[in-house]
């Protein structure tokens, strides 16, 4: 597949050959002479799966239908529907991975794929800026790998579902090697040569250099992680919906001791659901951080390449080129302040929804901020104290939060005709004004810390903004990374000399909020972080 070397056509970077020339996977079933090549036969294990995953739900429905008995006398039809469903799935995969083929050439990957629309996916060799690589438990039982390929220039990749472990950690090598390789060519063709004609030397790249590694005594912030806490709840509520079906012989019980019970049983019931609560809270939340940040280790490559790796069941390998990274993103949850741990993710270009990767599980803020200043290449973002957006922003804040009470308060008030139903009923007489006292002051807690929390500075080479009152979250932006500014102003912003000032970039959510800032700290702040763009604004 590669061509000879020609003398004087530039310098072999090795002596193995290059990406073009790499021994085919499976020899045994490459394609026809014009180098296409199919995956691993093992994919045919794999694919069938991926195909009955697929049709979950209806086969979900079919099973449901024969354990009714519909299809256990077999005269009905869902045990012959049940059949089908395993032979399409071994169709389909014979089928995928029959008609799945690619190739090297010497300038481009490329990737063919379908067999009723055929789809042909390119991608420039020397336009390869990461190699992303992923395991899953089947996979690295047949020694397995699914790789991404992207160019960094938008979301989408081109995957290798089935190459061979060695030959996928090969080619992320090898890849990577030729695109960085290409940007050294760019540079020295424009940089002055005063070195006498021969091959030019090349410094060899630096060893990688460790950011961080998961370290088990971090597994004490798991707990505190408000998302493991959603999932458990709503596992206890749809439990709870079978509580109705719990059959209770009511005859055979005392009247009396019926009604003791039932007296007692409101305690035992919450204290219980508390306890059950609390147990899988903590036995999910570790679970969940040990699958899901096993083994994790962040590296900076040679290159200059951002290299993240995790997983004890799925494993994954994630590449991020350092020149696509525009910022960092430091998150604080509610609990997870109480015991000085926040969370980090990178702000870049072409990653995916969102356009943020997240790189440290919950753990210690002083590993968070010294991991994230490493990124930025500078320290202080996520550690210096930050200019306020002062008290008429705070009134702003509190207002709106209390819109809420405003809103039960009227529904308090709301006849009975026009509900039909009055949510107070059981309630005595000043238990409504209970319930508004109640929302009151949490909507103003929530308001308070939300104020604090807001927050704006600037650096030499960054634009940091906080807000949030139950998460706390710290954006920081490279400045040369800002296109444009945007400030909005509504009807009552007006009247107190706020707005909101957005910076857009095309990292992250693709935009910098800073809400509710006063107008003449927005101005300074945009002319401060890109001099220049705003003259013809003031013009």
């Amino acid at each position: 597949m590669s061509e000879p070397h020609a003398p004087g056509a530039g310098p072999e970077v090795e002596e193995r050959p290059d990406v073009a020339g790499m021994p085919p996977v499976g020899t045994a079933d490459a394609g026809p002479d014009d180098g296409w090549h199919r995956l691993s036969p093992r994919m045919l294990l794999v694919h069938p799966l991926l195909a009955l995953r697929s049709m979950i739900v209806p086969l979900a429905l079919v099973v449901f239908q024969v354990m009714r008995g519909d299809g256990l006398s077999g005269d009905g039809p869902w045990i012959w529907i049940a059949l089908v469903f395993p032979v399409l799935a071994v169709v389909f995969g014979l089928l995928s991975w029959h008609f799945t083929r690619y190739r090297f050439t010497p300038e481009q990957l490329q990737l063919r794929t379908g067999w009723l629309n055929r789809k042909l996916v390119t991608a420039p060799l020397d336009r390869v800026r990461s190699v992303d690589l992923e395991s899953s438990l089947l996979r690295r039982v047949l020694g397995l790998t699914k790789a991404q390929v992207g160019t960094g220039v938008d979301t989408s990749q081109i995957t290798l579902d089935g190459l061979p472990r060695e030959q996928a950690a090969q080619l992320r090598v090898d890849l990577l090697a030729r695109s960085h390789l290409a940007d050294d060519e760019v540079a020295e063709a424009g940089t002055p040569q005063d070195a006498p004609a021969g091959e030019p030397e090349r410094s060899l790249p630096a060893p990688e250099e460790e950011l961080a590694r998961i370290d088990w005594s971090w597994l004490r912030y798991a707990p505190f992680s408000l998302s493991s806490l959603v999932v458990v709840a709503g596992a206890l509520g749809v439990l709870g919906q079978f509580g109705d079906d719990i059959p209770v012989d009511e005859v055979a019980v005392a009247e009396g001791a019926w009604e003791w019970v039932v007296a007692q049983a409101v305690a035992v019931l919450v204290l219980g659901a508390l306890a059950i609560l609390l147990i899988s809270w903590l036995l999910v939340s570790t679970i969940s951080y040990v699958i899901t940040w096993w083994n994790l280790r962040l590296v900076r490559e040679g290159g200059g390449k951002i290299r993240l790796t995790r997983g004890l069941f799925t494993t994954r390998s994630q590449t991020l080129e350092s020149g696509k990274i525009r910022g960092v993103l430091m998150t604080e949850q509610f609990l997870l302040r109480f015991v000085r741990g926040g969370e980090l993710a990178a702000l870049a270009t072409g990653v995916g929804a969102g356009g943020s990767v997240k790189l440290l599980p919950p753990a210690p803020r002083q590993v968070v901020q010294d991991v994230g200043h490493q990124l930025l290449g500078e320290d202080g973002p996520l550690t210096m104290p930050l200019v306020g957006h002062g008290p008429r922003a705070r009134r702003r804040i509190h207002v709106r939060r209390q819109w809420g009470s405003l809103v039960l308060a009227g529904l308090a008030c709301i006849p009975t005709f026009v509900l039909d139903v009055w949510i107070f009923e059981a309630l005595p007489w000043w238990g409504p004004l209970a319930v508004l006292a109640v929302v009151g002051l949490l909507n103003l807690l929530i308001a308070e810390s939300a104020w604090r929390n807001l927050g704006h500075g600037l650096t030499d080479g960054h634009v940091i903004v906080q807000t949030g009152a139950v998460i706390r979250s710290r954006e920081v932006l490279e400045r040369a990374g800002i296109i444009g500014w945007t400030l909005d102003q509504s009807f009552f912003q007006r009247r107190l000399g706020l707005a909101d000032l957005t910076a857009t970039t095309a990292a992250g959510n693709e935009r910098l909020l800073a809400p509710n800032i006063p107008v003449p700290l927005a101005v300074d702040l945009a002319d401060r972080a890109t001099p220049g763009m705003l003259d013809g604004f003031r013009a």
